[in-house]
Order: structure tokens, then C-alpha cells, then sequence
């Protein structure tokens, strides 16, 4: 068996920007020659996700108008409560609990089938990387178990 890893960067643009990164997995599974196998995807945030689904515009609308309705940015959060929180606390910290909110809805990461050289998605899928913070660089690791 052979394992191969790889960690690819997204500069994004802010809340629900969506960054089809299936070509770039598609590349990493040419490039490892490996065959038949899995592939997992993992996203390394707690404020964006991961989801294989139809990159079709009006769907990413639907999708943000669903995740804007369960954690909307207006509403209060304790953990933007500065006064009182005192974990995780950052210099220049921001305003996030919506978005971590969001992210719990989504996935961290995604495994799928490897076979005969090809990633297997169905017609319309797609692996989108979910912004549902502000402008961040966004890191998503790869790895390829197979033969």
C-alpha cells in the first residue's frame, strides 16, 4: 500500500466565497499514480468547510440564503463576546460565531472512492471549498491511501 500526502492553499475572498478545488485533487491523483485506492480531503479550519456537491449558481445562492437562515451574522454570540471570553483568544480577534456556526452544518472533510486512476464523483459533483468567514488563506490537506 502506498500513502501520499499533500497540503494545497486558497487565498478566498471573504464569506461564501466557493472555490471549486476538484481539479487540483483531480491533478494530485494523476500525479500519485495511484490506482485504486481512497482519497481523503480535510479542511484545517473551524470557520470553513468542505462540501461535494453541484457547483451551479443558483444552488451556492440557496446554499448561502440556508446557511445564512440557521446562524445569521446579526445574531448574538457569546463567543463574540470579548468582555467575556478568555479561550482562543487571538490579537486583532474578529466577530466569527456565525461563521462557526455555519461550519458545524458542513464537513471538515470528505473521503471518496479511487478507481482504475480516477477520482469517482457523480455527474454533477464537485469538491468546494466554503468560506463562511471573512478574506482568509484557507488550508485543505490531501491524502491518498492505495495501490
Amino acid at each position: 500500500m502506498k500513502i501520499l500526502n499533500k497540503t494545497i492553499e486558497f487565498q478566498t475572498k471573504g464569506l461564501f466565497d466557493f472555490i471549486d478545488i476538484t481539479d487540483k485533487i483531480k491533478t494530485f491523483v494523476k500525479e500519485s499514480q495511484i490506482k485504486n485506492g481512497l482519497i481523503n480531503i480535510q479542511i484545517l479550519h473551524t470557520s470553513a468547510a468542505l462540501i461535494v456537491n453541484e457547483n451551479e449558481p443558483l444552488l451556492i445562492e440557496d446554499i448561502k440564503d440556508n446557511l445564512e437562515a440557521v446562524a445569521s451574522k446579526t445574531a448574538n454570540y457569546r463567543h463574540d463576546d470579548f468582555t467575556k471570553r478568555t479561550v482562543n483568544v487571538c490579537e486583532g480577534e474578529c466577530v466569527n460565531g456565525h461563521s462557526h456556526c455555519k461550519a458545524i452544518r458542513l464537513l471538515v472533510n470528505t473521503t471518496l472512492n479511487l478507481i482504475e486512476g480516477m477520482l469517482q464523483l457523480g455527474q454533477w459533483q464537485r469538491v468546494l471549498l466554503v468560506e463562511l468567514d471573512q478574506l482568509r488563506k484557507r488550508k485543505i490537506q490531501i491524502q491518498i491511501l492505495g495501490l
